[in-house]
């Protein structure tokens, strides 16, 4: 390895990456929360629990940069850099543990009784000492790129989202944490002095960014309690700790009261108050869904352990040779990742939501460090042969580029487009001043926050997240935005927000109250603007709940479908709809995001071209149905649409 590479591996490393990254970056919004967050960061909203204050307000420094793209590419972009950053801590810790592994377990570098010194000489955590140091740093080169093709952490750099930062300051947590156990205090008053302190501050401003961060504390306690046992004076540096940590903590969080007084245009929970502030930073509105009950965690440990050949492709056989390698290194390293591991793991899988993959990210980080010393072990074995540095660093890099290979169909963004266009599209096709009512919040309503509060792209369509609508501070957002909204429905909302209170405050409540004032509500959002603006229903709100019985129209109304959207109306006539000459660029790795959008559309076109048959337009019909073939090549048309042309 040449003086060039050996000074700035890290440096080049991260460059590489982040040259990988950028040809996967997402050109615009995409599913779930991207378009919200972007909101959040470009307008100094308030994100959805847990708020993510730090996330916010460093997103909007950057978002203020004049940089020449697009806004939202270039808070795509900020996501791309946490990645890359976050793989250069990653090996900088890494080649700090191959530095440090006598440190962890001293006691076994020691003579036994009973042993010669050549039994001695062959243990593995001396051994690992007589290693070259370009073998050390390319150990912790090879690790670096099995995180970096992580699935789950490759697709966290492709667009905004708070797991990029996340990333970046859990692995500044833990590099300080192993830096801290390794440090020699000569006195109480070092400790001040210590990387302790650093950690404290990190640690705090990890927790204004992702709660999540608590997965970490149980492996931080086996490491301090392992160095300065129960007793008085390790309490009392964990109060010392603890003077850094809350400061920094309460200063940051205080940014979602303050900017709540203030009426942001994304004010997600109100926290302008004591009440609303607990309720929104303990992420209150999502603890139905943890800890649910043990057939839902069973689900997510399958899910955990059947997606792991996905995440990590053969890299896992280094992951495992590095588990076996590491504990005979070192136990105590090994037991602080196990420990890490297991929190994590256990954790998620309690855990009731689809999109769970983010929440295993420090799982897989604490799989990475193993394979770095899976990769020591497989540099090791084959040293005695000839060519055997060579033909061991090729094996270990052809594992590496089958998994890069495999990883990048998944994780590659860079043409889509298909939520952009979805909601640009379905925003268009609705009349001046409409309401929408949906809760397909990953597919369109998250993105649309985006366009209309930062591109302004129709700001007039007022669309309702219905679920969103079982929560009492939604109605101030709603009241923020489009104030003549609920205006002929005061009676109604009031009632909803009075029976829900309790509900949110953990006090006495009837359910079945509770769901008929928000029936009231949804009927009420009808009935009060039918006759002044259009109304439009999403096709899932028809599906599911409609169809069921367990949301009705005023008396007297009925739907069409409407390119997108059905269309109340109060006729049994024919309703005309706008010609389907939206654009829509489908990537070419379609996900399950990407098939929901497509068979939404492809359904709703299908069912406006059996409505203009029931009244004869075959004509009208052909234009819906040629829309699908060019359109959606991969949507199976109803048998009786397929035969028309």
């Amino acid at each position: 390895m040449n003086k060039f590479l050996k000074k700035h591996y890290i440096k080049v490393s991260v460059l590489l990456i982040f040259i990988i990254y950028l040809f996967t970056l997402a050109p615009s919004v995409v599913e779930i929360d991207s378009g919200e967050l972007a909101t959040v960061q470009a307008t100094l909203g308030i994100a959805h629990p847990t708020g993510y204050p730090l996330f916010t307000l460093i997103g909007h420094l950057f978002y203020l940069l004049p940089l020449p793209f697009t806004k939202i590419y270039q808070l795509n972009l900020l996501a791309a850099v946490w990645c890359s950053l976050s793989i250069g801590i990653f090996i900088y810790t890494s080649k700090f543990l191959l530095d440090n592994i006598p440190l962890f377990n001293p006691a076994s570098n020691k003579k036994k009784p009973g042993k010669s010194k050549k039994n001695n000489a062959e243990n593995p955590v001396t051994k690992i000492q007589d290693y070259p140091e370009h073998k050390k740093i390319l150990a912790a080169l090879l690790g670096g790129l099995v995180l970096a093709f992580n699935k789950t952490f490759w697709f966290q750099s492709t667009s905004v989202e708070v797991y990029s930062l996340h990333i970046f300051l859990i692995l500044l947590v833990i590099l300080f944490l192993l830096k801290s156990f390794l440090y020699v205090e000569n006195t109480d008053k070092s400790f001040l002095k210590s990387p302790w302190i650093i950690f404290s501050i990190l640690l705090a401003l990890s927790f204004t960014n992702h709660m999540t961060t608590i997965l970490i504390l149980p492996g931080t306690a086996y490491l301090f309690f392992s160095k300065y046992k129960f007793n008085k004076s390790s309490f009392k540096k964990l109060g010392l700790m603890l003077l850094f940590f809350f400061p920094v903590l309460m200063i940051i969080y205080s940014y979602l009261p303050l900017r709540a007084s203030q009426n942001p245009l994304l004010n997600w929970g109100d926290p302008v108050n004591f009440e609303n502030f607990i309720r929104h930073i303990s992420g209150k509105q999502y603890l139905v869904w943890l800890f649910a009950s043990a057939r839902a965690a069973k689900k997510q440990l399958l899910y955990f352990i059947n997606e792991l050949p996905v995440e990590f492709s053969a890299s896992l056989f280094i992951i495992l040779i590095g588990i076996f390698n590491i504990y005979k290194i070192s136990k105590k390293l090994f037991i602080f990742l196990l420990i890490t591991f297991l929190s994590t793991v256990l954790y998620s899988i309690n855990y009731d939501i689809n999109d769970i993959d983010s929440y295993f990210l420090l799982a897989y980080i604490t799989l990475s460090f193993f394979a770095v010393f899976g990769i020591l072990k497989l540099l090791k074995e084959l040293k005695h042969r000839k060519y055997s540095y060579k033909i061991s660093v090729v094996f270990i890099v052809l594992i590496i580029g089958s998994h890069f290979y495999v990883t990048l169909q998944e994780a590659n963004k860079k043409d889509n487009y298909v939520f952009e266009d979805y909601t640009k599209a379905l925003l268009s096709s609705t009349s001046v001043n409409s309401v929408v009512i949906s809760y397909q919040w990953d597919y369109f309503i998250s993105a649309s926050y985006y366009f209309q509060l930062v591109e302004k792209l129709r700001k007039d369509v007022k669309i309702v997240d219905k679920e969103l609508l079982r929560r009492s501070w939604y109605y101030n957002q709603l009241n923020v935005d489009h104030p003549d909204l609920l205006a002929g429905m005061k009676q109604q909302v009031n009632n909803f927000i009075a029976r829900v209170k309790p509900f949110e405050r953990d006090e006495k409540y009837n359910p079945a109250v509770i769901e008929n004032a928000y029936q009231a509500v949804l009927t009420g959002l009808v009935s009060t603007n039918i006759d002044s603006i259009d109304v439009y229903i999403a096709p899932e709100l028809f599906e599911n709940e409609m169809q069921k019985g367990e949301f009705r129209l005023p008396t007297g109304y009925t739907i069409v479908p409407d390119i997108f959207l059905f269309k109340v109306v109060k006729t049994t006539d024919y309703v005309p709809a706008a010609k389907p000459e939206f654009k829509l660029r489908l990537p070419a790795y379609k996900d399950k995001y990407v098939k929901f959008i497509e068979n939404t559309i492809g359904n709703m076109l299908a069912r406006r071209a059996l409505y203009e048959l029931r009244f004869n337009k075959t004509g009208r019909a052909k234009l819906y149905i040629k829309k699908i073939r060019e359109s959606l090549p991969d949507y199976l048309l109803p048998e009786n649409l397929g035969n028309i042309f």
